[in-house]
């Protein structure tokens, strides 16, 4: 129900959020940038590994795989089978490795080949989007939402955007109570959910956006007069109860981070050190 999951201090708790934005970012970008597998894996392990050294719920992190297994099994099926002209570019072969063929008379897919090479482009892709998607919680997780906010506005982000972000933050945990509540009701009036198919049970929480919907209404429109009664400007000249201060351990983040992506853009384009041929073709 919360955002800030984590339970027990650390070092990525005692960092300004100037600095994990720059982390976000780097790591982001890296993400983005490379191709190889290798290198989109080690950096995928490296933001598991530091959620779980920030207190990351080992039950959140199990849910987002739960939750994106069959999409990426899609993904990877899909690469492997079907993208054969971008794979062939990016190693430069006329030919790419069968992996797996299908029954000639097979309907439709009939003597389709899966490639190695188109599988492990789509692993890459896996990681990608692994790595760009947890990267989020190793930031947000960890830092008090006022603290948050605070933070961006001293990173000279305008304080309406700061505002909308600081908001959806804290009205999330609010619309996931509702939720949680509608269903309980539902329940006391003699509603099983266990014993449900999945498309009936399916039907259930549709109809539960509506109230849903309504209530939010409700609570944005409150909240609209709660702004204007106050005469809120979107100005970040104010006053503020939090600080935001950089310490010696932000300052080496953010040289750290700045270094790491200086030198990984270097390899990258003088080594080839990133590509997708690195270290599986010569």
């Amino acid at each position: 129900m919360k955002f800030q999951t984590v339970k027990y201090d650390s070092i990525f708790t005692r960092l300004d959020f100037r600095s994990k934005l720059v982390v976000m970012l780097t790591i982001t970008i890296l993400a983005f940038l490379w191709e190889s597998p290798i290198a989109g894996g080690i950096l995928m392990l490296s933001v598991i590994a530091s959620c779980v050294l920030a207190g990351v719920r080992l039950n959140y992190l199990g849910t987002i795989l739960k939750v994106m297994i069959p999409f990426y099994i899609f993904l990877i099926l899909s690469m492997g089978f079907f993208n054969i002209e971008q794979v062939k570019l990016l190693t430069n072969k006329s030919e790419l490795t069968p992996l797996l063929s299908l029954p000639p008379t097979w309907w439709f897919l009939g003597g389709a080949k899966m490639s190695l090479e188109g599988t492990l482009y789509g692993l890459n892709i896996v990681f990608k989007t692994l790595t760009m998607i947890l990267v989020i919680p190793l930031a947000i997780f960890t830092t008090d939402v006022n603290q948050m906010t605070v933070g961006m506005v001293r990173a000279k982000i305008p304080y309406k955007v700061v505002f909308i972000f600081s908001s959806t933050l804290r009205f999330v945990p609010l619309l996931l109570e509702e939720v949680q509540s509608i269903i309980e009701s539902q329940r006391l009036r003699g509603l099983n959910f266990e014993k449900m198919g999945w498309l009936k049970r399916a039907r259930v929480y549709a109809k539960v956006a509506v109230p849903l919907i309504l209530n939010s209404l409700s609570k944005s429109q409150k909240l609209e007069i709660v702004l204007q009664s106050k005469g809120f400007s979107g100005s970040s000249n104010r006053t503020y109860l939090h600080e935001s201060a950089l310490t010696t351990s932000d300052y080496l983040l953010i040289i750290g981070s700045i270094s790491l992506f200086v030198i990984a853009i270097a390899l990258y384009f003088g080594l080839g050190i990133g590509k997708f041929a690195w270290l599986i073709y010569t």
